[in-house]
């Protein structure tokens, strides 16, 4: 814009010539500058009306746009979110050998709350602990009113807890998605599922770790993506194992025991079938583990694998068999099992003091003679008795795939001597659990390998390495065979499927040295059907009591012995089975005419 003088002289000279007034040239310039002023001073302030009018326009149409798609859409609940790693979810299923669930995801959700956001602090702790009674009123109030921005109520929570909540009304309380692992058949099979928890955390994503058995064993391939449409599939069978642990569990009652363990082994795969432990607990609300006492007195305690024994008598037929595989002795060779037996300073007796005098190798195992063993023992002498139970897995933690197994390792002496093999040789001086237990007979029961037992389903035989003959193995089986029908396992014959086994009676330790005199783990090991064995059955009760004619009776015979045999009679249907029953004789009958 060109700027026009107020007195221009091209105007001003002329206008004096002619005498005219030259203020008047002078006032109308400023004038016109004043008008052109205003001019510029009302577009500006029109153009910045048109701004804002726009800016308004454009506010509310966002604002109406906004509140339309809440209105159409569903509500949610706001979640906060931090940067940090990425959490890992989706879980891999766990499967019977039927294909039945053990273990599977669930989507539940997580409370937590936001205290600077809450309406009413106080009504609402007051409301929580109306719906979840666990919680601490006095210290939700304190948490609420205090200087916290975030804290966590309930990692995992109901869909009826959540409507409850939710009821409640307070923008402060916060949900967030959770997948939690379920176990929808509760107990069952507790010890060897174990139990998952929480790894990584927020308030949109929990990762899901194994904290026990095969969750923890096989938490990696559990938690990768890749697995996620393949399950982990076990050997248990889902209706065998709820059969056993029904038997079981009546039996432990029955007979006053503290608690039980039973361990179901296919022979020639090394597939377990069922396993057993009581007391057990429940997965979904796993317990707290002691953090004092004894351990074997919390539920989560696994005796089949942790809980390492003397297994007494049970240990027996291992001599007997090693002794026909060297070729000392067979069946119905004679051994003089008379008393009295001394190793050094430390008489060998018998149960009750008995004396049986000369017996063949069948009869020490069905009478269930400790100076017959020994003797035994001492033939094979102390070297070959140690290589002999090593190749049975003895010395070593049991290889079953769940994380408590390696805590099982069995306790052997120090210092091997005569003493410690004759002792061993009748199941005293080396404990072991009873899962070591199945492994041994299985090697008996499948013709002499030596089977690994395994929680995995498998195809087909998995025989290991030979360690003993089939002429010894099969000896064994018969001896086993003779301790049901005319020895100290007479209660443990099941019509129709030929059961085979050795009791086991052990004195139980102290925790500081010495025995009890009067509490027993009482142990039967079994295998059926003894003409073709496919299954060994390890039934142990600790601290068995049960009174029967009229005197308190705590020998694996009165104890262990009965429940395996109720056991065995569930089951061996579900495994499928038949019992061979024997023709009876006809009756005389004469046919004649009228």
């Amino acid at each position: 814009m060109t700027r026009v003088p107020l007195r221009p002289l091209a105007r001003i000279l002329p206008a004096r010539a002619r005498g005219e007034n030259t203020d008047v040239i002078e006032q109308e310039n400023i004038r016109r500058r004043h008008e052109e002023m205003q001019d510029r001073t009302r577009a500006r302030a029109e153009g910045r009306l048109f701004v804002l009018g726009a800016f308004f326009f454009c506010a509310f149409a966002l604002v109406g746009g906004r509140m339309g798609v809440l209105a159409t859409s569903e509500a949610a609940e706001p979640r906060a979110s931090a940067g940090g790693a990425t959490i890992a979810t989706q879980r891999a299923d766990i499967l019977d050998r039927n294909g039945n669930i053990l273990a599977t995801n669930f989507e539940t959700h997580s409370l937590y709350a936001q205290p600077p956001q809450m309406v009413d602090p106080v009504a609402s702790a007051e409301q929580l602990v109306a719906i979840f009674p666990d919680l601490d009123r006095d210290r939700l109030i304190k948490d609420f009113t205090g200087k916290r921005k975030f804290l966590w109520i309930k990692k995992r929570i109901s869909p009826e807890q959540k409507q409850a909540v939710h009821d409640i009304g307070d923008p402060g309380l916060l949900f967030g998605p959770r997948e939690m692992r379920l176990y929808p058949n509760g107990r069952l099979a507790a010890h060897v599922l174990g139990g998952a928890g929480f790894g990584k955390e927020g308030v949109s994503a929990a990762e899901v770790i194994g904290v026990a058995g095969v969750e923890k064993q096989f938490d990696g391939y559990l938690r990768d993506p890749a697995n996620g449409a393949k399950p982990l599939q076990l050997s248990l069978d889902l209706t065998v194992q709820a059969a056993a642990e029904q038997v079981l569990y009546g039996g432990m009652k029955l007979m006053n025991a503290k608690g039980a363990t039973s361990v179901l082994m296919d022979v020639h795969t090394g597939e377990v079938i069922s396993v057993v432990s009581l007391p057990d607990f429940d997965p979904n609300d796993r317990p707290v583990p002691l953090t004092q006492g004894d351990q074997s007195d919390s539920p989560l305690f696994n005796r089949s694998v942790q809980g390492v024994y003397e297994l007494g008598s049970t240990f027996k037929i291992f001599t007997a068999a090693q002794a026909v595989d060297l070729g000392l002795v067979n069946s119905e060779t004679i051994i003089d099992t008379s008393g009295p037996m001394r190793i050094g300073r430390f008489p060998i007796g018998e149960f009750r003091n008995k004396n049986y005098g000369d017996l063949s190798v069948a009869d020490i195992i069905v009478k269930s003679s400790n100076r017959g063993t020994g003797r035994l023992a001492l033939q094979i002498g102390s070297k070959r008795q140690q290589a002999f139970l090593d190749a049975l897995g003895m010395f070593d933690a049991t290889p079953f795939e769940i994380v408590e197994a390696a805590g099982g390792k069995p306790l052997k002496p120090k210092k091997w001597g005569e003493l410690s093999t004759v002792t061993i040789s009748y199941g005293h001086g080396l404990s072991t659990s009873p899962m070591h237990l199945a492994a041994g007979y299985a090697a008996i029961a499948n013709g002499g390998h030596y089977v690994s037992p395994t929680i995995l389903k498998q195809n087909g035989s998995q025989h290991g390495p030979r360690v003993m003959s089939a002429n010894a193995a099969g000896q064994a089986q018969l001896m086993l065979r003779k301790v049901v029908t005319s020895g100290t396992a007479s209660f443990g014959e099941v019509p129709g499927y030929e059961v085979a086994g050795k009791t086991g009676t052990a004195d139980k330790p102290k925790p500081r040295g010495g025995y009890y005199e009067n509490k027993v783990i009482a142990t039967f090991a079994s295998m059926f059907p003894a003409s073709d064995p496919q299954y060994v059955l390890i039934v142990t009760l600790d601290e068995p009591s049960v009174i029967a004619h009229g005197e308190e009776r705590r020998t694996a015979g009165w104890t262990a012995v009965p429940v395996a045999a109720e056991l065995i009679g569930r089951v061996a249907p579900l495994l499928g089975l038949r019992p061979k029953v024997e023709p009876g004789q006809l009756a005389g009958i004469t046919l004649t005419s009228n």
